[in-house]
C-alpha cells in the first residue's frame, strides 16, 4: 500500500513526532502498537507470552531507534510487523528453535469466521482454493486493525461471544461494546478494500 492516504499521512505524522522525541506521541504509539504487535507475535510463538513479550520489547527498541527512517511507503503497522518478523527469526536462531515466524493460515482463530461463512453444507472441492485465499485476506486485514477492533470481531464472529461478554473483556459498557463492534465492522471493510481492492462480502455482514 502506497500513496498519501489518510492512514499513511497519520502514520507519517506519528512517526515524525516519535522520532523527534515527543513523549505524548511515543505514549500514544506504545499504547496502540505494543498490544497489536504482542498479539501478532503471540500467534507465532505457540502462545508463549514470555517469549512474545521479549520479542515485542526487542522490536520496540529497534523501532524507536529507526523511526526516523520510516517513509510511509507502507502502513506503519506493516513496517513494524516486518521488523518484528526479523526479531522472531533472530530469537528462534538464538534458541535453536526451528519454528517458522509465520504460522499456517488455518491456525489463526479469526480465519475460521471467513471459512465458516463460505464453506456451507454444499461445499465443493473446487471452492477450497478460494477458502484459503480468503483466509489469508482475513488474517492480514485483522492484523492491520486496532487491537480492540480485532478482538471484538474475533469474539463476535469466531468465538460466538455475546455483546455482554465482549464488553466485559474490553472493560466497556454494553452500549460502548456495541459501538466498538459497529466501528470494527466498518474498519474491517474499509481496510479490506484498501488492502485487497475488492468488497469483503463475508464475516462482518
Amino acid at each position: 500500500m502506497t500513496g498519501n492516504t489518510p492512514q499513511i499521512e497519520q502514520d507519517r505524522s506519528l512517526a515524525r513526532r516519535v522520532a523527534g522525541g515527543d513523549q505524548e506521541a511515543f505514549d500514544a504509539f506504545f499504547r496502540e502498537y505494543f498490544p497489536r504487535l504482542f498479539r501478532f507475535t503471540l500467534l507465532r510463538v505457540d502462545n508463549d507470552s514470555e517469549v512474545a513479550e521479549e520479542i515485542v520489547q526487542r522490536t520496540m527498541c529497534i523501532v524507536v531507534r529507526k523511526m526516523a527512517t520510516f517513509r510511509g511507503e507502507a502502513l506503519l503497522f506493516t513496517w513494524l510487523c516486518q521488523i518484528c518478523r526479523n526479531e522472531l527469526n533472530a530469537v528462534f536462531r538464538e534458541r535453536g528453535d526451528e519454528r517458522r515466524a509465520d504460522i499456517p493460515i488455518d491456525d489463526h482463530p479469526a480465519v475460521q469466521a471467513a471459512l465458516e461463512s463460505i464453506i456451507s453444507s454444499d461445499f465443493r472441492p473446487e471452492t477450497a482454493q478460494r477458502s484459503d485465499e480468503i483466509a489469508r485476506f482475513v488474517r492480514v486485514t485483522l492484523e492491520h486493525l486496532p487491537a480492540s477492533y480485532a478482538t471484538a470481531l474475533e469474539m463476535k464472529y469466531v468465538q460466538g461471544n455475546s455483546v455482554a461478554e465482549i464488553a466485559q473483556c474490553l472493560e466497556l459498557s454494553e452500549k460502548a461494546a456495541e459501538s466498538v463492534l459497529s466501528r470494527a465492522r466498518g474498519a474491517f471493510k474499509e481496510r479490506f478494500r484498501s488492502l485487497w481492492d475488492f468488497e469483503p462480502g463475508f464475516v462482518v455482514n
